[in-house]
């Protein structure tokens, strides 16, 4: 048997969580792995993780996080916005990676066949707290209260005029690629931020819900026949389930998240053949 694993939020600036990604291992020969997100601030930091698990996995999908695409000044490479994620793209595709830019991969192991879809969507200010009614205000309200996401410094929207205007042009396309997928298949949708608000609602600090994902994808678990929703980016890795569809929140977040907890580190949640099933 094989099986369509997950794991996110690698964040391998950190030397705990560099040897949590070089122990790493598939259960068979012919597992997947699905990557939505966070694995370094640097160019190269990508490149190394996403070599690393290329060489042991038989396919990797990629679904690009925030950390990937910050133009951090702790990185020699300067490159921005969209010209940066495109180069991160050129990257993968050399190492066999597959992006949001590719065809869809067709997983044929046990609980398929499904179409696997790793997005780039973004963000656009909309998971807003009660009475907020515009981005500016939200803004406001999440500075005053000391919750400024560092996606304001350093993710950087060049050519777009706006991390929200990137997302609304990434929406268009995704919705028209999902639409336009061979059809009589149920997905898997692989992308960094939680589809639905949901997941937000148990954040510590409410405010920065607005930097974790937008309104517009609301239904699109419904919309694209999805099997499961996997994401990252909030660091509370569970199980959660939306109009009879599981959502895998698979991070495994910063060292001083995951030391407390019972469970061991770097853990692959398995995705498909459904553990339920």
């Amino acid at each position: 048997m094989s099986f369509l694993l997950a794991i996110s939020d690698l964040h391998i600036g950190y030397a705990d969580n560099r040897e949590i990604v070089e122990r790493i291992r598939p259960r068979t020969p012919s597992d997947w792995l699905l990557v939505p997100g966070d694995i370094s601030e640097k160019v190269a930091g990508v490149e190394w993780a996403l070599g690393l698990l290329a060489s042991r996995f038989e396919k990797v999908v990629w679904a690009p996080g925030n950390h990937d695409l910050w133009t951090h000044p702790s990185d020699p490479d300067p490159v921005r916005g969209v010209e940066r994620y495109e180069r991160l793209v050129k990257m993968c595709r050399e190492l066999g990676v597959v992006t949001p830019e590719d065809p869809y991969p067709i997983w044929e192991g046990p609980g398929g066949p499904v179409t696997v879809a790793p997005l780039l969507l973004l963000y656009d200010y909309t998971f807003r707290m009660p009475g907020v009614d515009s981005k500016e205000e939200a803004l406001r309200r999440a500075h005053a209260a000391g919750v400024v996401c560092t996606d304001e410094m350093v993710l950087h929207p060049d050519p777009y005029p706006s991390i929200d205007a990137w997302c609304a042009a990434r929406l268009d396309e995704t919705e028209r690629r999902l639409a336009d997928r061979p059809p009589g298949l149920p997905t898997v949708l692989v992308n960094h931020y939680p589809l639905v608000r949901d997941p937000t609602f148990v954040l510590r600090y409410p405010e920065f819900a607005i930097w974790c994902g937008t309104e517009r994808t609301a239904d699109w678990h419904l919309r694209f026949d999805a099997a499961a929703v996997v994401y990252g980016h909030l660091h509370i890795p569970r199980t959660t389930w939306y109009d009879g569809v599981r959502f895998e929140e698979v991070s495994l977040g910063y060292p001083r998240e995951w030391g407390p907890r019972e469970a061991p580190p770097g853990v692959l949640r398995q995705i498909l053949p459904s553990p339920a099933a």
